[in-house]
């Protein structure tokens, strides 16, 4: 009998942990898509400004490519009232409203808050305030939340850095609506070795990305993503990818696509490096008035299908030489995306081994970008990558 109360308590305890599991990888299932405020708008965010988001991305095409949230960054919020509830500032008069006008368009919507005293831009954050900010968003009708560290330090040190994530991680869950998780703390203390324990459905692994519009170029973009990136995080990704995945993912920041002045090229190897790393695809432009090739990139259906592959394994480098990098990453058709990229100021030759690939022999390949499918090859494929470019390949 004993052994038996034994054998059903095991039993138990793992029918919990996969129901724990389930519930954990709920949402987020792939990587989230959709727009933040912050790189077009920053503090002068208000509540036309958002609805203009929402409008323009159902209409343009990129909520039919996948993008669903219109999240709301810094800046929205107001003080708090006598009870301790927090209030949004003049320019959002009623954040019930706006968040229904953004679900009437079939989207979704995201806010923001730090776990210290105020947030980034010196606004009331969310410190001892955790489950009535949490009840309070539930009770609006929002489904993202951006945590960002900000004045965490002033109140915690960083060895505590964890428990005050989990502390608004607990306080989501228990609000009673579903609510994405994205902890926004730029890398440090190794969070990605915690952040799902806490609830965590993404969590940024860099420093930021953002510059605002017209002020950053290819190079900016290069030292900040690959220097910060790929040659710190990126460095390290081939061991960070395995703590990604199905609801929980890691986070390189908002996408610059289309927010500075960068050459198609340049924004197309942006893109395709963000989809390669199975990440978030925020982007933080003006949805409204963008360019019919940016919003092309933004919509290829061929590249996000490779950030949103349902494996959600990242890529990893199969190989460096000086400029050029080439990763892949297995994609759930039994296919793989490789991407040949080339940071250099000039064209080079890129050729890849299929045996480096974990290839058979024979293979065919198809260009993502160009749409094209491009035959077959035995033991190789080579070609020609502009400067400042990349080549995005599905081959099976």
């Amino acid at each position: 009998m004993r052994r038996l109360l034994i054998a059903i308590m095991l039993v138990l305890l793992c029918l919990t942990s996969a129901r724990l599991h389930a519930q954990d990888s709920s949402l987020a299932k792939t990587p989230p898509m959709g727009w933040n405020s912050w790189n077009l708008l920053g503090c002068k965010v208000s509540d036309q400004g958002v609805r203009a988001a929402a409008d323009a991305m159902a209409a343009s095409g990129m909520k039919d490519a996948g993008y669903k949230y219109i999240n709301i960054d810094d800046c929205w919020e107001g003080h708090r009232d006598a009870q301790g509830n927090i209030q949004s500032n003049e320019r959002f008069p009623d954040m019930k409203a706006l968040a229904d006008y953004v679900h009437s368009k079939g989207l979704k919507i995201g806010l923001y808050s730090s776990p210290g005293p105020k947030t980034c831009g010196g606004f009331e954050g969310s410190y001892r305030h955790e489950a009535q900010d949490a009840r309070t968003y539930a009770a609006w009708g929002f489904d993202y939340l951006k945590y960002d560290w900000c004045s965490g330090d002033e109140v915690y040190k960083r060895t505590e850095m964890r428990d005050a994530y989990k502390k608004m991680g607990d306080a989501l869950k228990a609000s009673g609506r579903p609510i994405v998780y994205s902890l926004c703390e730029y890398g440090l203390e190794e969070v990605w070795k915690w952040a799902p324990s806490v609830g965590g459905n993404l969590w940024r692994n860099t420093g930021d990305l953002w510059r605002m519009p017209g002020d950053a170029t290819y190079n900016d973009i290069l030292a900040i993503s690959y220097n910060a990136v790929l040659a710190s995080a990126f460095a390290q990704q081939d061991g960070l990818g395995r703590f990604a995945g199905p609801g929980h993912w890691n986070d390189p920041d908002v996408l610059l696509v289309g927010n500075h002045d960068l050459t198609l090229d340049e924004n197309k190897l942006h893109f395709s490096l963000w989809a390669m790393l199975a990440a978030p695809l925020l982007t933080g432009n003006d949805l409204a008035h963008m360019k019919p090739e940016i919003l092309g990139v933004l919509t290829n259906r061929e590249v996000v299908a490779i950030d949103q592959d349902p494996l959600g394994v990242e890529a990893h480098r199969v190989w460096e030489d000086g400029p050029v990098d080439v990763w892949m990453r297995p994609l759930a058709d039994g296919s793989m995306a490789v991407a040949l990229f080339n940071k250099g100021e000039s064209p080079s030759n890129i050729t890849v081994l299929f045996r480096e690939l974990g290839l058979p022999a024979k293979a065919e390949a198809r260009d993502l970008w160009e749409h094209k499918d491009l035959g077959s090859f035995t033991d190789s494929f080579s070609t020609r990558v502009p400067q400042h470019a990349v080549v995005l390949l599905r081959m099976r």
